[in-house]
Parts: C-alpha cells; sequence; structure tokens
C-alpha cells in the first residue's frame, strides 16, 4: 500500500483563499498532480494576505505546482483548456458564473471532456442563498456555530478557519465519490461543497438535542455537561490543564489516586448522575487537590492513569509536540523567506504510512513552463505568450 493512492490523476485548480485550496490539498496530498493556475501578473492574492491569513498560502499550496496564466487572453484561455481536457478533476471557488464567462464553466468543460469532475466550492449550495456572498465568519453566525461557541450573549467564531476547511473536506469527498461512480459510468459530473451546508453539519447533534430534550441547547460555555468532571483546572505551576472522568471506573481511579477519601466512601456519589448533580460541591474538592501538582506531575500521573486530561497548548506549541514530530504528523514546507517548518500533515495514515510533501510551496509560475511542454506547445510559442504575457514563469 502506499499513501499516494491519487498518483496518477490530474487536477486543475482555479481556487484561492483557504476552501478550494484545502481540497486541491488533500487530493495532492495524496498523490494527485495539482496544477494550481494562478493570474497575471502576480499570482494568487492569498500570497499576499497579512494579519490572521498571512499562513493561508503556506498552509494549503504544498504538493502543487504553479501555473500563471491571464484568462483575459485568448492564449491564456487555450492553454486552460488544454488542461481541463486532460484532466481528472477541476475545483473552483470563483464567484457564481465568473469561470461561465469565460467559457470555462461546468456545461463547456464538461462537453469537452466528459470524464471531468468538476468541483464547485461555494458559500451555499443552490437554494434561496445560493447569490449571497459567504465568508468562514458569515456562515459560523448564520448556522449556529458562533452562537455555541462564545459565552451566553456573546457569539464568537471558532478559532480556526474550521468551515473553509471543512467545506474543502467535503469537496474532497464528493470529489472522491465521483471518481468511483465514473469507474462504472465513464463519465464525470458536476460536484459541489457549500460552506453553509458544512455549519449545518456540524450543527446536526445539537439540533437533534433540541427535538428530543424540547429545549434550544445553551453555549458550549454554558452547558450542562454530561459528566462529573470534564472541566478546566488550575495548576500549581500557574498552568492550566484539562481533565475529564466520564466512567466509573476513572471516578474511583481519581479517589484512590489523589487521596480523596471522603467522595469515595460517600454514599451519595455512588452513580454518574449523582455524581454530575453534585458537580457544585465535589468541584472543589477536585480542584484543590489538583492544584497541589504542577502541570507536567499532574499530565504523567493522568498519563499513568489513563485519565482523559490535555495542558492548555496555544497553535505555536504544536511546532514541538513530540507526537506530530515523532509519528510523521509535520510535513516540511519552505515560509515565504524561505525558511523551512513544519506543518500538520493529512490527519490518516495508509497501512502505516503517513501522507507528506512531494513538492514544496510553489513561487509564483514556477512550473508553467514545464506544464506547457507537457501540453504539446514548442519552445517558440510558449516564447511568444511569455512575451505577450499570456503566461509567465
Amino acid at each position: 500500500m502506499s499513501a499516494t493512492p491519487l498518483a496518477g490523476l490530474r487536477v486543475v485548480e482555479f481556487a484561492h483563499m483557504v476552501m478550494g485550496p484545502t481540497t486541491g490539498l488533500i487530493l495532492g496530498d495524496l498523490g494527485a498532480d495539482v496544477v494550481k493556475i494562478e493570474p497575471t501578473p502576480a499570482g494568487d492574492n492569498t500570497r499576499r494576505l497579512t494579519g490572521s491569513g498571512i499562513g493561508f498560502f503556506t498552509m494549503a499550496s504544498r504538493n502543487k505546482r504553479s501555473v500563471m496564466l491571464d484568462l483575459k487572453s485568448e492564449a491564456g484561455i487555450e492553454v486552460a483548456r488544454r488542461l481541463i481536457g486532460r484532466a481528472d478533476v477541476l475545483t473552483e471557488n470563483f464567484r457564481p458564473g465568473a469561470l461561465d464567462k469565460l467559457g470555462l464553466g461546468y456545461a463547456a468543460c464538461a462537453a469537452a471532456n466528459p470524464r471531468l469532475i468538476y468541483c464547485s466550492l461555494k458559500g451555499f449550495l443552490p437554494g434561496p442563498y445560493e447569490h449571497r456572498t459567504a465568508l468562514d465568519e458569515v456562515v459560523q453566525m448564520m448556522g449556529g456555530l458562533a452562537y455555541m461557541t462564545g459565552p451566553v450573549g456573546q457569539p464568537l467564531r471558532a478559532g480556526a478557519s474550521v468551515i473553509d476547511i471543512m467545506g474543502g473536506t467535503y469537496g474532497a469527498v464528493a470529489i472522491l465519490a465521483a471518481l468511483a461512480e465514473r469507474e462504472r459510468t465513464g463519465r464525470g459530473q458536476l460536484v459541489q461543497s457549500g460552506l453553509f451546508e458544512s455549519v449545518a453539519m456540524l450543527m446536526a447533534q445539537h439540533m437533534a438535542q433540541a427535538a428530543i430534550t424540547g429545549t434550544a441547547p445553551p453555549p458550549m460555555s454554558a452547558r450542562d455537561v454530561a459528566w462529573p468532571v470534564y472541566d478546566i483546572f488550575a495548576t500549581a505551576d500557574g498552568g492550566q490543564i484539562f481533565i475529564g472522568v466520564v466512567t466509573d471506573t476513572q471516578w474511583q481511579v481519581l479517589c484512590a489516586e489523589f487521596g480523596l477519601v471522603e467522595l469515595a466512601s460517600d454514599p451519595t456519589l455512588r452513580t454518574q448522575a449523582e455524581r454530575r448533580a453534585a458537580r457544585p460541591r465535589t468541584l472543589k474538592v477536585i480542584a484543590e487537590a489538583f492544584g497541589r501538582f504542577g502541570t507536567a506531575d499532574l499530565a504523567a500521573r493522568c498519563e499513568r492513569l489513563g485519565l482523559p486530561f490535555a495542558p492548555i497548548a496555544r497553535p505555536a506549541d504544536l511546532f514541538e509536540d513530540p507526537h506530530l514530530r515523532q509519528s510523521g504528523g509535520l510535513v516540511e514546507v519552505s515560509l515565504p523567506d524561505g525558511r523551512k517548518i513544519g506543518l500538520p500533515g493529512l490527519p490518516i495514515s495508509m497501512d502505516g504510512e503517513r501522507p507528506g510533501a512531494r513538492r514544496d510551496v510553489p513561487q509564483p509560475g514556477a512550473d508553467t513552463r514545464d506544464v506547457l511542454v507537457e501540453l504539446g506547445y514548442d519552445e517558440a510559442e510558449i516564447a511568444g505568450m511569455r512575451d505577450r504575457q499570456a503566461v509567465l514563469f
């Protein structure tokens, strides 16, 4: 088995920001040849984002080749058509109708290449909202995720582009399903993934809870915790750690390890339901016991005991996480200034092998010439298109 099962699959990516490039990232990590189309003269605008968007391009661009085309020129459009004609998959997250105006919409592409799987990644699937402009934060607000994340009365977006990444992942799932169907039918199809529908999927558990109980669930910050211990605790060295105790056995282990004799012998704390109801009085005792230990010591005890635990980490802490480093979970890529870092790879393994980086994050247009040669253009044609800036490399 190999961690590159999609080797030989040809993908053309017309995508920017996070959602669309995430789909290409997944396909590329799994072995597909992903050709990213970037506009002339400066390349994908995502490369130039600052602030919280400064890492978007680096995050999603390994295992891709960069081709810079002027899609407003006849020659640039012709290159795009040749690429699409040879492709298995096209991905795009342009505004609705943008590629149709260029003659690169689904109908035109499918007519030229009936085996093509055309993946459109949008804010909304077809319906009353499909004309709206969506952002990750927009759909988090309208889909209930921000409400469930923040304190009561203070909706708060999640701390990552979770819906963009999730929507891109569902796009990859749809593509893989369409590839399986193409094996049976010989024909491609249009597949779509929606941001709003992705956040709705995340809300399914809360919708089901509301239907079952007849009560709308409160934000997670004010939720009625289902377990006797499921909380963040302060440690002796000023740190914080999350610890969960969710079974009868774990409760017994907790009491024995931390000397909680009174809780262990309390006849009103024999069942999970009783212990959960008693949280207002038991948590104070448990927090005091935990607070006598430093973070590392407490984590080591929980690990030895098999109790669920997690020191409270920041994203930058993951660079040095021993599990990620030793398990192949960090994939080396280059930053714009040339420095090398490890970023998380796909969270999967195949027959014990983790997908990695076959190609570094490309410079703008770094692969334009190679791709043109593969498409059958000769040196004179390539030089002419470059002189007219229909292509850049």
